[in-house]
Formats: C-alpha cells, sequence, structure tokens
C-alpha cells in the first residue's frame, strides 16, 4: 500500500475509475468527488445536488474509498431503495474495487447490512414460531395452506442459502411466512446465548461488515442505529446519504408507533403459560376495552386525548402490561427454550407497554412544545378492511438527527433534489442543521483542516450544487396550463380532460401521467381510453414493474399512476417525451402527521404552509418531473395541469425547486413542441 505521503488523491483516482470503466469524465462528478473529499478531510458536513447523469454514486464512493483504506476505517452508505443498494453492490462496488486495486496497494472490500428480520433465524427455524394465523385467515383455509407451503419451502431453502438474507429468496414468500422464520433485534436472544449463534446469518453479516471499507445500508437501519440504545451499524466516522430527500419520511417512519387491540391479544397468549392467568387475563381485559373505546371514536388526528382513553383504556394498558413484564422476571439461562418464549414475550410486552405510555403522554399543554402527533387510523370501508389502530408519530425528526448521526461522525447528504425555492436551507431545516451555511476557514496555526471547537459551535455544513449535464432549457418545457380552473374536490374537470387528450395526441402518446390520487388517475384512465387510440396503461392493472417495462418498451403507450411513479420510474428515450402532472402534489388536508406539523410551526410563529405543505409539494415536483430527463438526449415537455403554479403567491417558490426548464403557458407552444417531437422520433 502507498505511504501517507504518496497516497493517490481523489481527483487521480477518480480519472483512473472512470478510465476503467470505459466512462468520460464529468465536470459536476469531479466537482462533487472534491467537495465530498474536502468534507471528509475538514470533518464539515455536506450536502450536494447532482442532477441525473451526473455518476453522483463514484463521486462519492471514490473519496470515501479512499478514506477508508488510508485510514483503516468503515465508511457507511445509506441508501433509501432497494434498486440503488442493488446497484452499488452488484455494479457499481465490484468494478470500483477492481480498477483501485492498483493505485490502492489492494482491493477495496465492501459489504451490505440490513436488519436483523432481513435473516433467517436458524434458531426460530430449529424451535418453531410461536406465532398463531391472523383471526382472518382461521377462517380461510387456502391461506393457511399457502402460509404452510411458504414456510415449508423456506426451511428446504434455509440448508441452501449461503447469507440467509430474504432478497435472494426468488420468488419471495409473504411477509407472514417470513415472521415465522425471523426474529427482531429486540427479541433476539444474542449470539452468545443463542445455542446457534456461532452459525447466525446476521452475526455473519455484521462480521463481514465490521471488517469492510464500506458498508451499504438503508436508511431505515441507519434511522434504527439512531434510535436504539445499542450500536447496529460498525464503527464509522463518515456516512453518505444518498436519496438524501427520503431521509426524514423514512426515519419518521421508523419512529412511529402503533397500538391495536390485535397487538394486545397476541401479547397475552405470548406470555400466557408464562406468567399466572389473572395476569395474563388482565391485560387481555385491557384489550378488549380499548377495542370498544376505539369502535367508538372517529379516525383522524386527535388534539386531545378523548376522556375514555385517557383516564381509562390506555392506563388499563399500559398497567397491565407492565404488571405482564414484571411477572415474567429474567430469563433462566439454564433453560434455553423457555429463555426464547421469555424474550418474545417480553419484547412484544414492552412495545404494547411503551406505547400506551407514550400515546399518554404526547400532549402538552403548550401546542409549540408538543413532540408527538397522535391519531386513529381506520380503514373500515377498504376492501380488506382492518380493526382501529392509534398511531403517534414524531413531529420533528431534526433532533434525533443532530444528535445521533451529524453530531457523531461527518455526513454527505446527496440527490437530484435538494434545492427547494432555490435553497438547501429547506431541507437542511429538516435534518437539524442550521438554517444558514457558515462559511468555514481552516485556523492558522493548526495541524489539521480540523478547526478548534468552540462553545457556541453548531453543525457546519456546506451545500453545493454541481449542475446536471442536461440542457433542460434547450430540450425540455416547462407548460403551466394558466387558463386551466384551479382543481376542485370533484375530480377532474372536462376541460382538464381535454387538456390531457389534445397533449397526449399532440405526442402521439409517450405520456407518463402523475396524479395526485388514484381516483384521477382513474378517471383520466378511462377518459382517454374512450377518447384516444393509444394504449391507455393504469397502476394497479399489473405490478408496477412489469407496467413500466410495457410502457418503455411501445412509444405509443402512455402509463398513469400516482405516487410510487413520481419517485420510480426511469425511462429514457422517446417512450417518454410528455411527462403529466395533474394537480400540485400537496399533502391531504386531512393528513394527520403533516396537517400536525403545520400547526406546530404556526403555534411557534412560522409560516407552516410554507414549511410543510408547499415544501412537501416542491419536493415531489422536482422529483416528477426529473421523470423526463434521464439522459442527455431526452427532450419533451412537463405539462402542469394546475393554474396556481402560474397564479398563487407560492408558485414562485415551487417553481424554484424544479429543473430550469423553459417556461411557457401558452398551450399551443407546448403541442407544437410535441408534434415536432413525435414526427422526429424513430418509427
Amino acid at each position: 500500500m502507498p505511504s501517507r505521503a504518496d497516497f493517490p488523491g481523489v481527483n487521480e483516482l477518480l480519472t483512473h475509475a472512470v478510465e476503467s470503466v470505459g466512462g468520460a469524465e464529468r465536470p459536476g462528478q469531479v466537482s462533487m468527488a472534491e467537495a465530498v473529499g474536502k468534507a471528509i478531510r475538514t470533518g464539515e458536513h455536506l450536502a450536494v445536488q447532482a442532477g441525473t447523469g451526473t455518476g453522483k454514486s463514484l463521486a462519492y464512493l471514490v473519496p470515501a474509498i479512499r478514506h477508508a483504506v488510508e485510514k483503516d476505517t468503515t465508511v457507511v452508505v445509506s441508501t433509501a431503495t432497494i434498486a440503488l443498494q442493488r446497484q452499488l453492490v452488484d455494479r457499481d462496488l465490484p468494478r470500483l474495487a477492481k480498477s483501485l486495486k492498483k493505485p490502492l496497494g489492494r482491493e477495496p472490500t465492501f459489504a451490505i447490512l440490513k436488519g436483523r428480520r432481513n435473516y433467517l433465524c436458524l434458531h426460530r427455524l430449529d424451535t418453531g414460531a410461536p406465532e398463531e394465523p391472523d383471526d382472518a385467515q382461521l377462517f380461510d383455509p387456502f391461506a393457511v395452506s399457502r402460509l404452510g407451503k411458504e414456510v415449508t419451502r423456506l426451511y428446504e431453502w434455509s440448508s441452501d442459502t449461503e447469507s440467509g438474507d430474504r432478497d435472494e429468496l426468488v420468488p419471495g414468500v409473504s411477509d407472514q411466512a417470513w415472521r415465522q422464520v425471523s426474529v427482531t433485534a429486540k427479541e433476539c436472544l444474542g449470539a452468545a446465548r443463542c445455542p446457534i449463534g456461532t452459525d447466525c446469518f446476521a452475526e455473519k453479516a455484521r462480521a463481514e461488515a465490521g471488517k469492510a471499507d464500506i458498508v451499504v445500508t438503508n436508511h431505515a437501519l441507519l434511522a434504527i442505529d439512531a434510535l436504539q440504545g445499542y450500536q447496529i451499524l460498525p464503527e464509522h466516522d463518515v456516512v453518505v446519504i444518498d436519496e438524501a430527500h427520503d431521509l426524514v419520511d423514512r426515519v419518521t417512519s421508523v419512529a412511529t408507533a402503533e397500538l391495536t387491540s390485535a397487538m394486545i391479544s397476541a401479547a397475552t397468549r405470548r406470555c400466557g403459560k408464562l406468567i399466572d392467568a389473572d395476569i395474563a387475563d388482565r391485560l387481555l381485559e385491557s384489550g378488549d376495552g380499548l377495542a370498544l373505546v376505539l369502535d367508538d371514536l372517529q379516525p383522524g388526528r386527535m388534539d386531545a386525548l378523548p376522556q375514555p382513553l385517557r383516564t381509562g383504556a390506555l392506563p388499563a394498558v399500559r398497567d397491565a402490561a407492565r404488571a405482564c413484564v414484571d411477572a415474567l422476571g429474567s430469563d433462566r439461562k439454564e433453560d434455553v427454550d423457555e429463555a426464547t418464549a421469555r424474550k418474545l414475550a417480553r419484547t412484544l410486552l414492552e412495545e404494547v407497554h411503551d406505547t400506551a405510555a407514550r400515546l399518554l403522554d404526547a400532549f402538552d399543554p403548550d401546542e409549540a412544545h408538543q413532540r408527538d402527533v397522535v391519531w386513529l387510523h381506520g380503514d373500515t370501508f377498504s376492501a380488506n378492511p382492518r380493526p382501529p389502530a392509534l398511531k403517534v408519530a414524531p413531529l420533528s425528526v431534526s433532533g434525533l438527527l443532530r444528535e445521533r448521526v451529524f453530531n457523531q461522525s461527518t455526513t454527505v447528504l446527496t440527490s437530484a433534489t435538494l434545492t427547494l425555492g432555490g435553497t438547501f436551507d429547506t431541507m437542511a431545516r429538516q435534518w437539524g442543521l442550521p438554517a444558514s451555511s457558515p462559511e468555514h476557514v481552516k485556523a492558522a496555526g493548526t495541524a489539521t483542516d480540523k478547526a478548534p471547537p468552540a462553545d457556541n459551535d453548531g453543525p457546519k455544513w456546506t451545500g453545493v450544487d454541481v449542475g446536471s449535464p442536461f440542457d433542460h432549457k434547450k430540450n425540455g418545457i416547462l407548460y403551466v396550463a394558466r387558463h386551466l380552473p384551479a382543481p376542485g374536490r370533484d375530480g377532474l374537470a372536462k376541460s382538464t380532460l381535454d387538456e390531457i387528450a389534445e397533449l397526449v395526441e399532440a405526442a402521439g402518446g409517450r405520456a407518463l401521467g402523475l396524479f395526485s390520487s388514484m381516483r384521477a388517475a382513474k378517471q383520466a384512465t378511462e377518459a382517454m381510453r374512450e377518447r384516444l387510440d393509444h394504449p391507455i396503461l393504469c397502476q394497479g392493472d399489473d405490478s408496477t414493474g412489469l407496467l413500466v417495462r410495457k410502457f418503455a418498451d411501445d412509444p405509443r403507450t402512455c402509463l398513469f399512476g400516482t405516487l410510487s411513479l413520481w419517485q420510480g420510474v426511469d425511462v429514457p428515450g422517446p417512450s417518454l417525451q410528455l411527462v403529466l402532472v395533474d394537480r400540485i402534489p400537496f399533502p391531504r388536508p386531512d393528513d394527520p402527521v403533516s396537517s400536525a406539523r403545520q400547526r406546530a410551526v404556526e403555534a411557534r410563529g412560522g409560516n407552516g404552509f410554507l414549511t410543510v405543505a408547499a415544501t412537501h409539494a416542491a419536493l415531489l415536483l422536482a422529483q416528477g418531473t426529473g421523470r423526463l430527463h434521464r439522459t442527455v438526449s431526452d427532450r419533451g415537455v412537463v405539462a402542469v395541469l394546475d393554474s396556481r403554479l402560474a397564479t398563487a403567491r407560492y408558485g414562485g417558490f415551487l417553481r424554484a425547486s424544479l429543473p430550469p426548464f423553459w417556461p411557457t403557458t401558452d398551450p399551443e407552444v407546448a403541442r407544437s413542441a410535441l408534434r415536432r417531437l413525435e414526427a422526429a422520433a424513430p418509427a
């Protein structure tokens, strides 16, 4: 390995890596790699906006690998989607490791690390799962039969797999079947106590990750590592968060808890044979009482706990669960099977107890100091109704991220969409970073690039936009249908459907329709199938992956859908030359978390609408309109059929969050451009 003095720099390694994979040097990629290298060197956090086509994976992996090899340490890379994880582990890192072996003096190593629930538990396989079928399945022999077949297949697979990783099982199995052969971190006995601990798949994955230069994980596990009192990820001093626009939502999801009568019944079953029957019956009765109270309540956000919950049902559940935990006592070391049963029972009992206690503590008389939002979730009118559930989520995760992520390690956050309203500050506030990035100057007389500590130091960070290789103004038009009426609550207006038909006809198909609701997507699909000859695919007709492939294979086809299509479609070339957006994607007014966050901002004197609702809309709009350009040669029109983008006061904030397309409000300009593209497209 080269000596410290001769260790190759980031630019040298990047050039070597790009040449070895047959690529071309991109200015944005070089700028990003230099910025990431500086952040690692100085310890100052970095937010990097890098447009699609920049090559950002290589731009952060090269300086990350260099740091890990030079300092003999580990760098954690966190992603939001399985697709990017697989790209990094199956394609980018193997090629990069081989190409950097010679200049670094050894081949860099990498590993993927997931939550324990993603790995087979050999002890669970050996002792059997103590879980019963769901109540609904007790009356469905076909469901029970299917579950049995899936579990049998998992037992057979367990003797063939080397990793025990669920993602390597093809085809997959249902979540319920997988629960029969896996455990959560809280349910695990621990390698020292487990009789099969030396062969544990999860422990092997952790051990491999602990020795790797780069560990690829996901935002959920990063959040669990921050939330739990024990360490899951290996020791690291640098973390790279790709797809950072999704970080807050993923962390919020992990920090959200729920309480249902079914959970209480399951906890009672788990502990029933281990404690006195009277104590277990008390818990079961408290669950029945909770069910009766929830059945009488309306779904939605709670501004205060109803009296039957506050003074009756929730205290009864909390106290009964605590009594069961106390009655369980400690695990007996001499009896592994009993210790396992106690561990499984205690895990669910503590979850019930802690959630009930959190719900009771969630309401502060001063709304500005409230930390959680509580709501009753119910879907009794759906095709597969579920019993009502009490849910509690954090109003903000900024404090958690600041304390448990930014204060622990140097952090690089990157995405194609980080500047909302033209600035990084909006996202920075959500992450727990100061609203404006302070300039960092190297202190005179210090031996390193790191500044000396100061009592008033907050997390220092820099925001860098390395641009995009795409010429958005030349290759894309942003058409806002200013003449249309503002969207209402009664579905798509006739004038909006007329506009969609004219645009799709001008484009010759080739359209991705991004709708704010499934109802609107289906309405547009039915209308266009009646009026146009082009095939119209609608989300839900088949698996999303198959629909996207059909859409990409036939340029005349259109694909209409909702939220997952806003971020999950990558179709380069002439199959996609028109992106339709029916309305600005504000969160639903009855969404409990966003509405509570909006009120909390207003209680502190801020602009709740702009801080929460408009920010949510800007992020989704930027992601959705980004579907148009996936390569430098892509051309087309983004048509926003919501006149408020042109007329409302917040329209400027939203437009500043989008790629710099050439703007117009003239429908004929948009249709003429689409006709020219359609005429020039390959037959």
